[in-house]
């Protein structure tokens, strides 16, 4: 009996030895850009088992019977991209004002789902969702448990505002409609009602915070760039969203807002579009990172042209603010401030995040150093560093590859070829 059951156990142990060594995928890359070194490696096998990368290997390298080869030798393969500025739950269109009064939550969850695998198959494998109703929570946890085909989303749930400001979801409605919405639905003023927006957020199941700090250009307020929270309120917001394991974001056009949100200790700052040298300085001092989005700044520039696009009161703001972010971005990068990826899409369609690139290099920034930005820098953001971010050992299998070398064709992120996100192919 006792030799049965050595026996038994012999094979038990075998079969699953085999399992594991079925499980192997290798990736033979013609080029490699690994997220971490300045210069691109030349025929690289990436060897995966399961969802992670085991093993980086000079050379192609044989593989068995058991193995699963992906030949792209004739690609360039790089990080899963990270996107630190979506907005899944919507897409601009000239009628979007009104799906507030004729969408059920049903249909923002089910447009999202697209919009979603739109993102993934740009090349994004991870995302921070910066503000909806909620619905991106469910998203979240759908694509978690493979309901869903979508990127790795890290999302705020609701972005936070104050009464009239940028995130207050009643701006523009006629009086009788407006209420006066509250913390429950992030709407705050003073400190007591910062800490408790807070903590909905996290009791909702947010993974971090979005406040905020000025108004902005798509909202139904005359303001585009005014600070809108005090002080002692943004100090209460940050130090309640820390205590609870949250950065907090924060959307900022005018120099006064992103100067008291900077002091008060946000993680990032997203658009920036009238930054001074007195904020760079902050940041720099701070370690806050500037998110630019200049493809939004470009889309709403663009559509404010087209005679009822935008409502009369966005017009003005987009014109004026729009056209500045790439300019920002320049004056920001040349002065050192850290920059990290994010492109606000759902301002423009989804699946275009990838122009980002484009307009970052145009505007002085190193292809490298771009690809940095959405990879490495992006991952240290989110404190998933040692998860994503990179081609490197242990890291989860989150890989794409180019037609093109981006280093000398940077529009070939434009459009991925190959995708894959936790050791599953998506595209191929």
């Amino acid at each position: 009996m006792k030799f049965k059951a050595l026996l038994l156990s012999f094979f038990f142990t075998l079969l699953l030895a085999f399992n594991a060594y079925a499980q192997r995928t290798v990736i033979h890359a013609g080029t490699l850009i690994d997220g971490v070194s300045d210069e691109a490696q030349s025929d690289v096998s990436i060897i995966i088992e399961d969802n992670k990368i085991t093993a980086i290997e000079d050379g192609f390298i044989n593989t068995s019977g058991s193995d699963q080869l992906i030949d792209l030798s004739d690609k360039t393969v790089l990080p899963g991209l990270i996107d630190l500025h979506v907005h899944l739950e919507s897409e601009t269109n000239p009628k979007k004002y009104m799906e507030a009064f004729t969408f059920n939550e049903a249909d923002f969850a089910l447009r999202s789902t697209a919009y979603a695998k739109r993102t993934l198959m740009a090349g994004f494998t991870t995302v921070r969702e910066l503000g909806g109703s909620g619905v991106n929570i469910s998203l979240r946890n759908a694509i978690n448990q493979g309901f869903v085909d979508g990127p790795r989303v890290i999302t705020v749930g609701k972005s936070l505002a104050t009464t009239g400001g940028h995130a207050d979801p009643t701006n523009g409605w006629k009086n009788d409609l407006m209420g006066a919405p509250g913390p429950e639905v992030g709407v705050l003023n003073g400190t007591a009602e910062a800490r408790e927006a807070v903590r909905q957020r996290y009791k909702n199941g947010a993974d971090h915070i979005k406040i905020t700090a000025t108004g902005g250009v798509l909202s139904v307020a005359k303001s585009g760039d005014a600070p809108q929270f005090f002080e002692d309120e943004l100090d209460a917001i940050v130090q309640t969203a820390n205590e609870y394991g949250m950065h907090v974001a924060a959307h900022a056009h005018g120099a006064e807002g992103m100067k008291r949100a900077v002091e008060a200790g946000v993680l990032t700052i997203e658009h920036g579009t009238h930054m001074t040298e007195e904020v760079m300085d902050l940041m720099i001092e701070h370690g806050t990172y500037y998110v630019p989005t200049i493809s939004a700044g470009k889309w709403v520039a663009e559509k404010a042209k087209i005679d009822g696009y935008y409502p009369e009161l966005v017009v003005p703001k987009a014109l004026e603010i729009g056209p500045k972010i790439q300019n920002t971005f320049k004056q920001a990068y040349e002065y050192g401030v850290n920059i990290a990826f994010g492109t606000d899409a759902g301002v423009f369609p989804h699946g275009m995040n990838g122009k980002e690139f484009r307009y970052m290099t145009e505007a002085g920034m190193p292809v490298m150093e771009a690809i940095k930005s959405a990879t490495v820098t992006a991952a240290t953001v989110l404190g998933m560093e040692d998860q994503v971010g990179s081609v490197e050992s242990g890291k989860y299998a989150d890989l794409i590859a180019t037609d093109k070398n981006p280093l000398e064709d940077v529009t070939t992120l434009e459009s991925v070829s190959f995708v894959m996100k936790d050791g599953k192919v998506y595209k191929q």
